[in-house]
């Protein structure tokens, strides 16, 4: 359970006070005291009572109580298709090579060539962290800590920074690894692999262990990466939305936030479902996934001659020219009741029906693992919908597409001896940039006028440094360890945004945390939109962070502007003095009101409508910094459906000088159609000729329940 206070009296002293009057024991209230946080912002952990929980949140000072929920873990190519080649000239070598990028992951294997420090320079002088229980530190890694505050280990977790997973060094690498030439997964996905921004250090805050990411560890990293003196944090971890106040990530990112430095999370791996979107504070730059010109394929050949393109990464090269082929169905272990052998559920299946054969099998879920625990020689699998996402089999195994899944069927229902050879995974190229498909959508449901996720980075089969202390798939039945392996997930689109983040600031050091975003979301590259659930999971469209670094305009935020945000918001002016810095009451009528429908000066416009709704009536209230050219004329230009009216005031945005503000306002006003669910979203662009400045308007009103 944690617990968030203001300032006061000797933390130490202070939380075993309200514990002592939480729960009337002195002894047992010392025991349960787990951690306090101490550096950054002011609170503690401890095991309660839920009658001992109600008396805490009573306290006066105490901002919130929660419980210690468990959170989840959310390259060759990608790099160049986002514009960033090998010989990008990065003039501001050294300025890259000051800043500290902290990761909030699984650890890190520092021993990897990606974190090779031959030609750095000493550790910058700023830099506060040190290396806890780990010999891997150099000028490189510069620091790396864990975090279990209650010491809940298993017997697959090493307690020290080290990553039992991969999923940390992966991220670390996609972030801010050196050049490794040759890289490769068993041949696919071969280049040279490095990171965004190969000269940036890197500490790690190992919070995510087997059994997941607690909110006290959490916590308590975010609390030492910026005491540390970190420049960027970046978090590839979720969990459900829930008040910010109650959201150990949302915290200290906002506590991030004061001192200077941006959070880049992971917006979830649950889409295409909408209202999925995590990570949705204001403050955080919350990156979805995209997809890039790049997919791995794998093909089956029947005995017939047919040819198959299935999706997969297989990195097995068959032994011969064709396999005996049969169905989980013909397989079935007749003496099995439970589970459905067609798809080839664990111990459906009869071990001499298998052995040494290729396994057709009912959906795409892990099949290739029991496959081979059965002895089988591979495994085609069907999928239940079209997916742009390959996994890696633990033997020679491809998902077939739903529209080929009946001719492979009938073809082994038919065939008196069927036979298959799955070949080794190729790759091919497709239209992109798009929407993954596994990633989360808006809306969110916090702050309804705040569009989430705010941007979109590649995060669909990446290729980046690995652990070699777990097998490629994670399967114990899998005997390969490699250096560098290919994954997916919002997980891998953040490095790549907090990378492109890292960027921009080597170029402007005194950008705020909301001009970088502002900055990395004006020019963003439009993505390809199918369908309005991909509209909102696609933010402003995919990083282009060589634009980015000369947007022309941003759109700052100030700690005031977030505080008069929150009052407008209706969160509780106690709460918010407390979590902004210990101020035990905020007058929100002393702070300049929240304007408009959103309340805040944001790169991107947004409404969530009554789900009755018809009539479409929203303002924003915006303000722009020049960072282009000190003289230069901006003029608007709106494109919106049918139906939506966009009015810009001003329509002309003169600036004589650099770093001078301009405001205008943008009215919408329209209709929708009165019944179903209902999207219309405009397109905003301020350009002198030489910059072109994307806003997106999107307007929702979301089904009825």
């Amino acid at each position: 359970m944690g617990a968030l206070q203001g300032a006061g009296t000797s933390a130490m002293v202070d939380h075993h006070n309200l514990l002592l009057t939480a729960i009337g024991d002195e002894k047992i209230a010392r025991e349960s005291k787990i951690y306090t946080y101490r550096k950054s912002f002011n609170g503690f952990v401890a095991r309660l009572l839920p009658h001992e929980v109600q008396s805490l949140s009573a306290e006066k000072r105490v901002v919130s109580v929660f419980p210690n929920t468990m959170r989840k873990l959310h390259t060759t190519r990608t790099w160049d298709f986002l514009g960033m080649s090998e010989t990008l000239s990065r003039v501001n070598a050294q300025r890259e090579s000051d800043i500290i990028v902290g990761l909030l992951d699984s650890g890190i294997w520092a021993e990897a060539p990606s974190f090779n420090d031959t030609g750095y320079g000493p550790v910058p002088i700023k830099w506060r962290g040190k290396c806890v229980n780990f010999t891997g530190c150099n000028r490189k890694v510069v620091g790396a800590k864990y975090f279990n505050l209650e010491q809940s280990f298993s017997d697959q977790d090493t307690p020290s920074p080290v990553d039992d997973e991969g999923h940390g060094t992966h991220t670390s690498s996609t972030v801010a690894g050196v050049f490794v030439k040759d890289a490769s997964l068993y041949g696919l996905g071969t280049g040279t692999a490095r990171g965004g921004v190969p000269s940036a250090r890197i500490a790690m805050y190992k919070v995510c262990w087997v059994d997941g990411c607690s909110d006290s560890d959490i916590l308590a990293a975010f609390d030492e990466a910026i005491a540390d003196g970190v420049d960027l944090i970046s978090a590839s971890i979720g969990g459900p939305s829930r008040s910010l106040f109650e959201d150990p990530i949302a915290i200290g990112s906002f506590h991030a936030m004061k001192k200077g430095i941006l959070t880049s999370c992971s917006a979830g791996n649950d889409g295409p479902a909408t209202s999925t979107v995590e990570n949705v504070a204001p403050w955080i730059m919350t990156v979805a996934a995209s997809g890039i010109d790049r997919q791995y394929r794998t093909v089956a050949t029947l005995g017939s001659g047919e040819h198959f393109s299935g999706i997969s990464i297989n990195t097995f090269s068959p032994q011969k020219i064709m396999y005996p082929l049969t169905s989980g169905a013909l397989a079935a272990n007749v003496s099995e009741h439970y589970g459905n052998a067609s798809a080839c559920d664990w111990g459906t299946l009869d071990q001499n029906k298998v052995m040494g054969k290729i396994v057709y099998c009912l959906g795409s879920n892990g099949q290739d693992y029991t496959i081979k625990r059965s002895g089988g020689a591979g495994a085609i699998m069907t999928l239940e919908e079209d997916t742009d996402t390959a996994y890696s089999t633990v033997i020679p195994g491809t998902s077939i597409f739903p529209r080929d899944s009946k001719m492979i069927e009938q073809y082994i229902n038919s065939t008196k001896n069927p036979q298959a050879v799955i070949q080794k995974t190729i790759t091919i190229n497709v239209s992109a940039p798009f929407v993954a498909s596994f990633s989360s959508r808006g809306p969110q449901i916090i702050s309804l006028n705040i569009l989430k996720p705010d941007i979109s980075a590649p995060g669909v089969d990446i290729l980046a440094t690995y652990s070699t202390l777990p097998t490629t798939t994670g399967y114990p039945n899998d005997d390969r360890h490699t250096v560098f392996n290919i994954i997916s997930g919002t997980s891998m689109a953040c490095p790549h945004a907090s990378a492109a983040a890292v960027y921009v600031k080597s170029f402007h050091p005194d950008w705020s945390p909301a001009a970088v975003k502002s900055a990395l979301m004006t020019t963003a590259t439009p993505m390809k939109i199918i369908d309005a659930d991909a509209e909102l999971g696609s933010g402003s469209g995919q990083i282009n962070p060589t634009q980015a670094v000369n947007p022309g305009l941003i759109y700052d935020i100030s700690t005031s502007d977030y505080i008069s945000f929150l009052c407008k918001e209706g969160y509780n002016h106690t709460v918010i003095g407390l979590i902004v810095g210990g101020i035990e009451n905020i007058d929100c009528t002393k702070f300049k009101p929240a304007q408009g429908t959103d309340g805040l000066n944001y790169p991107t416009m947004h409404t969530q409508l009554d789900s009755n709704s018809t009539s479409i009536s929203a303002t924003f209230y915006r303000t722009v910094t020049n960072v282009g050219y000190a003289t230069s004329v901006y003029t608007s230009k709106v494109t919106s459906p049918r139906g939506l009216l966009v009015k810009v005031i001003p329509e002309t945005l003169k600036f004589s000088k650099l770093n001078e503000n301009q405001s205008f306002t943008v009215e919408v006003k329209g209709s929708l159609e009165p019944f179903g669910a209902k999207l219309l979203s405009a397109l905003l662009e301020w350009s002198d000729s030489k910059h072109n400045v994307k806003n997106h308007i999107v307007i929702l009103r979301p089904l009825a329940d």
